[in-house]
């Protein structure tokens, strides 16, 4: 999810544009940031599960370590595990080498880069911020980690095969067959 700050994440309030004087959308103020940290996170799209942990900082060493906690969580029986990055540098550090010879059944494909539009993980990640983080308000770290257990938790819970591409919307089924032309008289 990238680096997340201690502060107010504004929800979507319904703002009645009917009334006159019609009126204006609020939001609250809020100033500074108190803590900061970074979420890592991974999704098995064929499957739903999804897993995140909370890290202090953007650092290789946690990435590995984040690493090595989704190797362990995959089943063994999986034979290959595919890994979608984007060009970060932490991506290509030689430390990463040295896991990809320790667990071999990993791979990792990086993205072309400025397409990020390509990467599964965007769209979910934005699901995931909205479960989290919407319509609240934290002062600690510690309040951002629980929201994220506690959103990661419900998708689990919850989980499907991530659709990529647009929302379904509900619509009325269609009818079948041809189309009749009114008759003129």
């Amino acid at each position: 999810m990238g680096p997340v700050s201690a502060k107010s994440y504004p929800g979507q309030e319904a703002v009645k544009v009917t009334v006159r004087p019609a009126q204006r959308a609020r939001q609250e103020i809020d100033y500074g940031r108190r803590d900061m940290g970074y979420v890592y996170g991974a999704l098995w799209e064929t499957t739903g599960d999804c897993w995140t942990q909370c890290y202090p900082q953007r650092a290789k060493t946690y990435f590995l370590d984040f690493l090595c906690l989704v190797d362990e969580q995959v089943p063994a029986e999986v034979e290959r595990i595919y890994a979608i990055m984007d060009n970060l540098e932490m991506h290509h550090c030689h430390d990463l080498l040295l896991f990809m010879l320790q667990h071999e059944r990993w791979e990792f494909v990086y993205q072309p880069t400025y397409a990020a539009y390509l990467n599964l993980i965007e769209p979910w990640w934005k699901t995931l911020r909205s479960l989290a983080l919407k319509g609240k308000r934290f002062e600690t770290w510690k309040q951002i980690e629980e929201a994220v257990q506690d959103a990661t938790a419900y998708w689990n819970a919850h989980k499907h095969p991530f659709v990529w591409g647009k929302r379904r919307r509900h619509r009325a089924p269609r009818r079948s067959g041809i189309a009749v032309l009114p008759k003129v008289a």
